[in-house]
This record gives structure tokens, C-alpha cells and sequence, in this order.
């Protein structure tokens, strides 16, 4: 089967979790699912069907999500907690243990077709920060990664106050990616107070709103993270607004 570099994006823009989260295990499901039969059709001598690649944005309403392996007790917050302040809870499938979402956040999910690109987990995800890292620079701020933990910190060098500003967690089955990454732009940080972000108790949480000491445009943002990770990916073309469901 040939490389497929061609990128289906789209923008959902403000969306429930669960919504986002249906749509591309849907996405991701399928594209497995074609793997598997593109197997039996190789075995049978038959033409196979080339796999796509997408790149979901959204935006979320508040919501705590926690990874496969996370532990519960990271968050601060009873069901009772939650419901009264109008957040929604997830354990799902991703790796990682307890993050947020909300408005003000830039959240990805790439769902990708690795045997297109590069069969790596690893530098997959070295690839997804360099996206975040690139995108923070246009805005003059310096990020980096911190040996053993994965997403984008500000203070990275020094270590005088580490701060992550991007959290990351993935799937992957059959090297097809879903899951991904979510940018505090404009994000209210006190809803990591309700946390220990990631697990992790010894650092804190920052946004671009809160090292530029400005809102930003987020769509601005949005446009910057898809330039870079056309160009780090190496997409050869994309396409906005595929209408792969309907939510």
C-alpha cells in the first residue's frame, strides 16, 4: 500500500467531551478496522484500500478526563462536587492519569495512519510536542520537554519553576493514533487546582494567557499548531471540514 500523506481536518469548535470522543473513536475505528481487512486481502492477493489521516480541534465545556492508569484520587472532587459545579467526568482509554478540559483550551486529536509516517510511538510524541513547542515560540515563549514527562513545559532548563503548559495522552492500535493533546491558551488555571495534573504534585500549570499576561486569539493559535504540524508530519496536502459523521 502506498504512503498516504493527505490530512481530512476539521474544526468542531465548542463541543461536549463525549461528543468528541464518540466522533473519533467512530474515525478510529473504522480506520482500524481497514487495516484489518487491507491483512486479509493482502493474504488473498486483492487490491487494498488506502487508510486516511485526520486532525480533529475542539474546544471543550469543563471536564475532567482520567487515563487507563491514572488513580482516581488525583482529583480533589466528589460526584457531588462535580455536578454542582457543572463538570463532567471521563475514565477513558488514553494513557496518562488526570487532566482538564475547558474553554479556553485548544485540544487535538490526530487520528493517524503511522505506517503512512513513522511506525514510532516515541518519536510520535516527540513530533506532537515539537508542534507545541514551534506554536509557543511564535508567541516568544520558550517551552521544552522534561526527561520522563511527556507534554510541554515552560522553565524547562533552570527548573526553577516548571510549569506545563500542554498536556498529552494516546491511544494507538495497529499504529493508527487517536487521543492527543490539549494547549492552555486563554484556560481558567483554577481548574487544576481541583487536581494533581498528570499526577504529578511538585509542578505547576501555566497558559499562554498567563506568561504573556494578554488573551490571545485562539483560532490565531489553532492556525499556527496545523502549520506546524503540516510541516513536521510532512503533509503533502489537506482538506478543511470532512464530513466523515454527522455528530
Amino acid at each position: 500500500m502506498e504512503k498516504n500523506k493527505k490530512l481530512y481536518f476539521e474544526n468542531l469548535g465548542r463541543i461536549s467531551y463525549k461528543e468528541a470522543w464518540d466522533y473519533q473513536t467512530k474515525v478510529f475505528t473504522d480506520t482500524v478496522e481497514t487495516k484489518l481487512e487491507n491483512r486479509r486481502k493482502e493474504i488473498a492477493g486483492l487490491p487494498q484500500e488506502t487508510t486516511n489521516n485526520y486532525f480533529l480541534f475542539c474546544e471543550h465545556n469543563h471536564v475532567y478526563t482520567l487515563g487507563k492508569s491514572g488513580d482516581k484520587n488525583n482529583l480533589f472532587l466528589n460526584e457531588d462536587n462535580l455536578k454542582q459545579n457543572g463538570i463532567e467526568y471521563f475514565k477513558i482509554n488514553r494513557g496518562g492519569d488526570i487532566t482538564y478540559h475547558g474553554p479556553g483550551q485548544v485540544v487535538g486529536y490526530p487520528i493517524l495512519d503511522l505506517d503512512h509516517f513513522i511506525t514510532d510511538i516515541h518519536l510520535y510524541m516527540r513530533n506532537l510536542e515539537e508542534v507545541i513547542i514551534k506554536t509557543l515560540a511564535d508567541y516568544d515563549i520558550r517551552a521544552g520537554r522534561i526527561e520522563k514527562l511527556t507534554g510541554v513545559w515552560i522553565d524547562y532548563e533552570k527548573m526553577e519553576n516548571p510549569r506545563k503548559i500542554c498536556a498529552m495522552g494516546v491511544k494507538m492500535s495497529r499504529w493508527v493514533t487517536m487521543h492527543g493533546f490539549a494547549l492552555n491558551v486563554n484556560t481558567d488555571l483554577n481548574y487544576f487546582n481541583n487536581m494533581n495534573p498528570c499526577g504529578i504534585t511538585d509542578k505547576a500549570v501555566t497558559s499562554i494567557q498567563k506568561e504573556l499576561n494578554r488573551k490571545v486569539d485562539l483560532q490565531e493559535v489553532e492556525k499556527n499548531i496545523l502549520k506546524h504540524f503540516v510541516d513536521i508530519f510532512e503533509i503533502e496536502s489537506f482538506e478543511e471540514q470532512f464530513n466523515y459523521v454527522n455528530i
